[in-house]
């Protein structure tokens, strides 16, 4: 059995959770204060819902059908969870010169490029400037969070040398010595 695949999914009070069965698997809608999120599940893969909790189970003991089993529970878990709480995804800008700046819900940065970055978020995430240079990526979906700011911090990724580019809150960047510095030894 899945460690992770058996735990129950406690459904907080205000999340509302509807599960429509069919040939291709089932269809879970996931409804709370912070939106809306469906997901098809396999038909491998078995839900109910009973006295405010969801519990997720396999039909089989196929080995691809067990590596689904947690996949699915913490799928589901992540859109109860988003639903009520949300996600959300800091990132620095570490440079000079390095900004950024909402231009209403588009994300404009100065990158170091002779031109600047913008960035128009997709619907149910949102971005928020809260200096210069951080950045913070809000929504319901996981996924969708993760990518945009992996979206972000692709437009220039953080240099060994001096550290330069756009990080994650608390990253650790790995520093290497310039040439003067390995000459010395």
């Amino acid at each position: 059995m899945s460690r992770i695949g058996k735990l129950p999914i406690s459904v907080p009070s205000g999340v509302q959770v509807a599960i429509k069965p069919s040939d291709s698997g089932a269809e879970v809608s996931v409804k709370g204060p912070k939106g809306e999120l469906k997901r098809n599940l396999r038909p491998e893969i078995v839900i109910k819902q009973e006295d405010g909790n969801l519990t997720v189970t396999r039909a089989s003991e196929d080995r691809f059908v067990r590596s689904l089993h947690g996949l699915s529970r913490t799928l589901v878990a992540n859109m109860v969870k988003g639903v009520s709480e949300g996600f959300e995804t800091k990132l620095e800008i570490v440079g000079v010169g390095y900004r950024a700046a909402m231009e209403g819900k588009k994300l404009i940065m100065q990158l170091g490029y002779s031109h600047p970055v913008e960035i128009d978020p997709p619907t149910g995430v949102e971005i928020a400037v809260t200096a210069n240079t951080k950045i913070s990526v809000k929504g319901a979906d996981k996924q969708a969070v993760g990518d945009l700011a992996a979206f972000i911090r692709s437009k220039r990724l953080p240099e060994v040398y001096k550290g330069k580019g756009v990080k994650y809150e608390g990253e650790y960047i790995r520093r290497k010595a310039g040439k003067a510095a390995a000459k010395k030894k």
